[in-house]
């Protein structure tokens, strides 16, 4: 088969009738989708809608039960990536597949080596590579060094470097800042240009008009529309996408912030050699509250979750939280588990390193945080973490078969309605929630901030880290802005601009 790509607007990938069942449900039900050369496709679904199926079917990590893929004309059968690869498809994961330890290009010729060596040779095509395609990187910079934005470029050079013209992004832009996402559509469009196909898997619609040339939407397993992003508006696409247009403005009723729950005076946290993650940082969140913090990525924002958390120790300052009784505690010394007991919930931003055994159950991960809640003695209350996982199955519309479901089997966004009534179902007086919907549909979106503003209404004190400037102006009461560890601004989100917000993050304002 040749590698190369055909002309213009000709198709280079066709699926049709393609099937894959699972135990209790068909996951992708005859989708058809044709992509032509030199696009952006982009794919949109809810969460469980089948898009990633459908992509590892691409990729080889799927085998379906029926129907057929062309690529460049030619009907093709994957057993495995290697193979889909060889055919000059190349898929970039929303969670990066990266060796911190080793360097740009050994990451890049891992597994590669019989293509360019591992040496000189490997290292002048990879920089040729860099500098052609626009993702410019330090080849020779160790990974644990790079930011997010530069990770994700070394994800891309990877599947360059083995020959991919078909390349598939899954939700590309979730952890970059609104600067970095456009500066990626750059290099896409420039790529474009070269003769690269690539399908976009993302569920922020206004991204997916600003870069894609086509938008294929999938619900519940089916292929529902092929649109022109340039004629649809959002309201159209959420209504494809979720059947009905969910609601996400901002709630016109105001209220008056209660007691204090969380004080942070002067609170410093130090990073490596002189460099400190936080510095002095001021902060006060009251019942009924939500506090929104904003910061390009890598400012501060994991250091705040964490000393809140007491995942981190502060260098400096002074913590006290207002608990469950009423009580003023001093968090000095008070473990994760302690301070969990005195009713801080937790959304973590890497909800598979700090929030989920993916291998367990849904009630065994209802268990995890809450095991001194649920112990009997020295027993575990099994019958009471498996109805209270099913009371948050129905609540928070969790698709699962039942309780008994392994987490890592359900969608991101199943697994992040999990974490969060979860973390919500214990009645806490403060939640830490970062990055809340952070890959997550329009659907799913909204019933997350759905439960969210519920719980403010109830006297829940949140503290609301987002890289998703429209999800901090809708639900924050107000917002600090994070720069270099320090609050450089505060806002209010009712009259504050996204321009001015991101003049603040990146210290233009300074």
């Amino acid at each position: 088969m040749s590698l190369e790509p055909p002309r213009a607007c000709t198709a280079v990938l066709r699926l049709a009738g393609i099937v894959k069942r699972y135990p209790g449900v068909v996951a992708n039900d005859a989708v058809a989708l044709t992509v032509r050369a030199g696009e952006v496709h982009a794919i949109c679904g809810e969460n469980g809608a089948g898009k990633s199926t459908l992509m590892k079917i691409l990729y080889g990590m799927v085998k379906p039960d029926e129907g057929t893929i062309e690529v460049h004309g030619e009907e093709v059968k994957f057993h495995s990536p290697a193979q889909a690869i060889e055919a000059g498809i190349g898929m970039v994961h929303q969670h990066f597949m990266l060796a911190e330890n080793l360097t740009v290009l050994e990451n890049v010729v891992l597994g590669a080596e019989s293509r360019h060596g591992i040496g000189a040779k490997a290292r002048s095509f990879l920089r040729a590579l860099a500098e052609g395609s626009g993702l410019h990187v330090d080849v020779d910079a160790q990974v644990d060094e790079l930011g997010v934005a530069d990770r994700q470029r070394v994800e891309i050079l990877k599947v360059l470097y083995r020959g991919a013209r078909i390349i598939i992004l899954d939700e590309p832009t979730a952890v970059l800042a609104p600067s970095e996402a456009e500066a990626l559509f750059e290099v896409l469009r420039g790529m474009k240009a070269e003769g690269y196909t690539f399908l976009f898997i993302s569920h922020k619609l206004g991204e997916v008009r600003a870069v894609a040339d086509t938008v294929t939407v999938i619900r519940r397993g089916k292929t529902v529309a092929t649109v022109d992003p340039k004629t649809v508006t959002n309201a159209q696409l959420a209504e494809l996408i979720v059947g009905s247009i969910p609601d996400l403005s901002r709630p016109d009723a105001s209220r008056e912030p209660g007691r204090p729950v969380l004080r942070l005076a002067g609170v410093s946290v130090a990073g490596e050699g002189n460099r400190s993650e936080l510095a002095e940082v001021d902060l006060t969140i009251r019942e009924g509250e939500i506090l929104g913090v904003a910061g390009v990525e890598g400012n501060g924002q994991t250091a705040l979750a964490e000393v809140v958390l007491g995942m981190r120790q502060p260098s400096a300052g002074t913590l006290e939280l207002r608990g469950r009784a009423g009580e003023a505690l001093s968090l000095a010394g008070l473990s994760v588990l302690r301070r969990r007991e005195a009713g801080v919930g937790y959304v973590a931003e890497d909800r598979h390193r700090h929030s989920l055994l993916l291998e367990q159950s849904l009630w065994r991960n209802r268990v995890l945080g809450f095991q001194s809640r649920l112990a009997r003695g020295q027993w575990l209350a099994i019958g009471d973490a498996k109805a209270q996982a099913e009371t948050i199955r129905k609540s928070f519309d969790v698709r699962a078969p039942g309780v008994g479901t392994p987490i890592g089997a359900l969608s991101g966004g199943n697994q992040q309605k999990f974490i969060m009534g979860r973390e919500l179902s214990d009645d806490p007086v403060l939640l830490v929630a970062a990055q809340p919907t952070r890959g997550v549909d329009v659907g799913a979106q909204s019933l997350l901030w759905g439960k969210i503003r519920e719980a403010q209404e109830a006297g829940l004190a949140v503290l609301l880290i987002s890289a998703d400037l429209d999800e901090l102006l809708a639900l924050s009461d107000r917002i600090v802005v994070l720069h270099c560890g320090r609050i450089v601004a505060e806002a209010d989100p009712r009259t504050v601009t996204a321009g001015e917000l991101g003049e603040a993050m990146t210290g233009a304002a300074e």
